[in-house]
Formats: C-alpha cells, sequence, structure tokens
C-alpha cells in the first residue's frame, strides 16, 4: 500500500455484502495480536458480524478502490469496533473512519479499548478522546479496558 493509496480511499455505509470483509480484517487482527485470546471460531465472528453488528447501526467502511480497508462500526453513540487491513494502518484511514462517527453524533462518542493495545490508545487521544474509567477485565476476553469519552463541542454546529 503506498501512501498516495490513501487518497482513493472514501467511507461509506456498508452493505451486507461487505460483512465478510469486515469480519475477515477483525479475525487477521485477533491471529496477529500475541496479547488476545480468540474467544470465538472464525465463522463465528462473521455469523455475530451479519447477525448482530450489522443489525445493530450503521457500519461505515473505508473503501480504497473496492477493497476494505478498514471498518467503524456504531451502536447509538457508541463505536463498537474499530479495525483496520494491516496494510492501511499510519496513513490516515482510522482518522478518517473516527472523522465520520464524529460527524455522526449527536453529542459525544464511547469506545473501549484493551489496555494491552497501546497503539489504539495514542491514537484515540490524538483523536480527542479521554479515558474515563478501567476495568480489570468486564470483558468476554477477560483483559483490562479502558472506557474513552469524545464530547461534541455545541459550538461547533454555531461556527458552521
Amino acid at each position: 500500500m503506498r501512501n498516495s493509496d490513501a487518497g482513493q480511499v472514501h467511507c461509506r455505509v456498508a452493505v451486507p455484502a461487505d460483512m465478510a470483509a469486515c469480519a475477515a480484517i477483525l479475525n487477521r487482527w485477533i491471529d496477529a495480536t500475541p496479547w488476545m485470546p480468540r474467544v470465538h471460531p472464525e465463522d463465528d465472528v462473521e455469523r455475530h458480524y451479519r447477525e448482530s453488528v450489522f443489525e445493530s447501526g450503521p457500519v461505515i467502511v473505508a473503501d480504497c478502490r473496492g477493497e476494505i480497508a478498514g471498518f467503524l462500526a456504531l451502536s447509538g453513540g457508541h463505536v463498537t469496533a474499530l479495525y483496520l487491513d494491516e496494510r492501511y494502518r499510519g496513513l490516515g484511514i482510522g482518522a478518517a473512519l473516527i472523522r465520520e462517527a464524529k460527524r455522526r453524533a449527536e453529542t459525544g462518542l464511547e469506545l473501549w479499548t484493551f489496555e494491552n493495545n497501546r497503539d489504539a490508545q495514542r491514537f484515540y487521544e490524538r483523536e480527542g478522546f479521554v479515558p474515563v474509567r478501567r476495568t480489570d477485565g468486564d470483558n468476554e476476553e477477560g483483559l483490562p479496558d479502558i472506557l474513552y469519552r469524545w464530547r461534541a463541542d455545541p459550538l461547533r454546529e454555531r461556527e458552521a
């Protein structure tokens, strides 16, 4: 992936045909992350995305010439997933997906990230999220995590 390809990426609402690509991105991330346990088989992740994630709110994909570079899932004011294909990391695509989520947010956004995911923490903090709560692993993976929050600026509507 070349930096020039990042300009060829556009964010759009996912369609059911994108579900397998989104689940594959997540599955590859799980398999490549040494501290992340696999708690669901790959085909179960795809089923979960088809039956639950795509039904609970919009999923925004970063489309690069017909290939899904990454995705962000929303449910109300919660970002429930943000994953990029490894080849597309570090090119501003995650920031573009977060900007799209912020644009859709009425008052703000919340998301959880794992304590071990230092890169994600740095990214979210650069994007204006602040940590508001920590757990010792109140999730199905049993891993400590951090709740991040971003609040919409009420002045942004007046300035637009």
